[in-house]
């Protein structure tokens, strides 16, 4: 959500700030701008709708510089336009912003920089911070370092923020605190940014800005210290991501190229802890929590989105091979209702990006509660990843598409491990069941790899449901989950309204809506609840519901009643989400795709939703 990227150094900066923002696309924005400081003049150029579009606008504008930066904005305060687009100046325009973020007190704040002669032009929380900064400014006669210092006093919410000023020429400030911020090391230069796409073209080297802290780069050295002043030693990382992994490589959407990227991303998600010739499982960041694991009164799990989905199926998992007591919440009504934790609890946070505001703030408050914090996410340095005790990294690669789908299954993948581990550490899972599952588990790249190999057949039967307008998910069991997937990812990127039911809930409701226009997505396999599930077909069968059903490979008696019928291959129930999930995202993929519409960058999503 929103996405900053900026540069100071020896070379020209527009065209890396501009290269940047693309990168960033995928985090879903309406607007986009760029500040450029040369020679004592600071220029913003900013535009509604996408990059290409401010790339034309600025395209015979004077854009030399070596010091600049530049935004994509997702709109919170003030609808989106060029007004509200960032950067924003100052009053005198002797000061730009560019800011993520939510400042909660911006209409107390705005109100007394009226009254001190403070005028404004955009809608934005924004713009009064970077008032606020020059108010202070002029009234200690202080430095501008210093005046961001104690803005960051004054503000209440969210922020990732970078100011130039036209005064100080050779510096660039950055600040940062609930919204993520990265600054790449170079020779001599500095690329700043919300994540670490567009920095990997130029330096490997890396330090994740934490919270409350400052960094100004002036004169070739980047000095961090603490919203107190306290001089700070960042850690320098080094990227592991490769250019590579960041481009489309051939296919028509990132959305396409990560679905077909599962069978190797669930792989590296099992490399190195699913260990078949020594017979165990290996994860890390269980280690030192593992007696906390064992002993837990209850595993509480905290997730937004597809990751929810993942927790869901997690539910499943740990009370199915773990016998232990879960609770799977949304992190966004979390820390709303008061709930009780104890220091027996073990708390999952699970976030693709690891920057996920809603789930960093509930695992905060749980960890204040004393729970044990264990993470899973894909961001290698992220908030989340820094915030817990231990955790578990997914290894899926980056994600670009908007519609979450390697992340998920990825994340099912750790999951499972970690369910595994403990059951069997519990002594709930056998060893003889243990060796099973992991057998099992190893296959799964492969059946992922033939699930995939239905991609024509799903596309003609995406041709034929194109243009519906509703659609209805059913599953039970462990693909109860995947049924909800199946709908979001349906919702997301073709605008479709889509729901999910367990599938014995249809009748309490949602049968009601059964016609012969509507398609009704079945997920069917071979499991436990198989009998019954083929009971509900047939409820929906005889209300001329359109079935489209998705059966274990040489199932005869499904497909008799299905108009349509998509087969994967056969995996023990508890493993089934990892493959059932495949058809259903390139469903939603090809209609989407068939419906014309933007599938990497769906209307109003962002990649990351970094304020509450």
């Amino acid at each position: 959500m929103c996405g900053i990227v900026a540069y100071i150094g020896h070379r020209e900066a527009c065209p890396i700030i501009l290269k940047g923002l693309h990168r960033l696309e995928y985090r879903g924005y309406d607007s986009a701008g760029v500040a450029l400081l040369n020679d004592g003049e600071l220029s913003v150029y900013k535009k509604k709708g996408k990059v290409a579009e401010l790339e034309k606008f600025i395209a015979e504008k004077d854009t030399h510089a070596n010091i600049g930066m530049g935004h994509t904005r997702w709109a919170t305060h003030g609808e989106p336009n060029d007004v509200n687009a960032h950067p924003h100046y100052s009053t005198s325009e002797r000061i730009a912003i560019i800011h993520n973020g939510i400042i909660e007190n911006y209409a107390a704040l705005k109100e007394h920089l009226q009254e001190q002669g403070h005028v404004f032009h955009s809608d934005t929380d924004t713009e009064v911070f970077v008032n606020l900064i020059e108010e202070i400014q002029k009234k200690n006669q202080g430095s501008l370092e210093q005046a961001v210092r104690l803005a960051l006093h004054e503000v209440i919410g969210a922020y990732a923020i970078v100011v130039l000023s036209k005064d100080n020429p050779g510096q660039l400030i950055a600040a940062r605190k609930g919204s993520p911020l990265v600054v790449g090391i170079g020779e001599n230069e500095f690329f700043l940014a919300s994540d670490a796409t567009p920095i990997i073209e130029y330096t490997s080297d890396v330090v994740y800005v934490n919270d409350y802290e400052l960094v100004v780069i002036k004169d070739g050295e980047m000095d961090v210290r603490s919203r107190e002043d306290v001089k700070q030693t960042p850690y320098i990382q080094k990227l592991a991501l490769e250019l590579d992994r960041i481009e489309k490589g051939g296919y028509e959407h990132f959305m396409l190229k990560e679905i077909f990227e599962q069978p190797r991303s669930i792989l590296d998600s099992m490399r190195g802890r699913l260990e078949m010739e020594a017979g165990h499982l290996n994860m890390g960041g269980v280690r030192a929590y593992e007696r906390k694991f064992v002993n837990a009164d209850r595993i509480l799990i905290v997730a937004c989105g597809t990751s929810w989905h993942a927790g869901l199926v997690a539910e499943y998992l740990f009370e199915d091979l773990a016998r232990v007591p879960v609770e799977v919440e949304y992190a966004s009504e979390f820390r709303y209702r008061n709930p009780i934790i104890t220091e027996r609890d073990i708390v999952i946070a699970i976030s693709q990006s690891g920057e996920t505001a809603d789930t960093l703030a509930a695992l905060e408050l749980a960890k204040s509660r004393g729970a044990t914090i264990f993470g899973v996410c894909n961001v290698v340095g992220s908030s989340i990843a820094r915030a817990t005790d231990a955790g578990a990294y997914t290894h899926a690669g980056p994600e670009i598409g908007v519609a979450s789908t390697k992340a998920f299954t990825a994340q099912v993948t750790v999951l499972t491990l970690l369910a595994m581990i403990v059951g069997h550490k519990r002594g709930t899972l056998t060893d003889t069941r243990l060796r099973e599952l992991m057998v099992e588990l190893e296959t799964i790249p492969a059946k992922v790899e033939k699930a995939l190999e239905l991609n024509t057949e799903i596309m003609q039967i995406a041709e034929i449901f194109k243009d519906s307008t509703n659609f209805l998910y059913l599953g039970r069991g462990y693909n109860f989950p995947v049924a909800l997937e199946g709908a979001l990812k349906l919702k997301e990127i073709s605008y479709i309204h889509a729901e999910g039911y367990p599938a014995a809930e249809m009748k309490h409701g949602p049968i009601a809506l059964i016609d012969e226009n509507m398609p009704v997505v079945v997920i069917a396999t071979k499991d436990s609840s198989y009998e019954k599930v083929v009971s509900n077909i047939q409820e929906v069968k005889a209300r001329k519901g359109r079935i489209i059903a998705v059966v274990t490979e040489g199932d005869t008696v499904i497909p008799a009643m299905a108009e349509f019928t998509i087969e994967v291959p056969a995996t023990s129930e508890v493993l089934m989400p990892l493959v059932s999930v495949v058809p259903l995202q390139l469903l939603s993929y090809h209609i989407a795709v068939l419906r014309g519409c933007n599938v990497d960058q769906p209307r109003n999503l962002a990649k990351s939703v970094t304020v509450e």
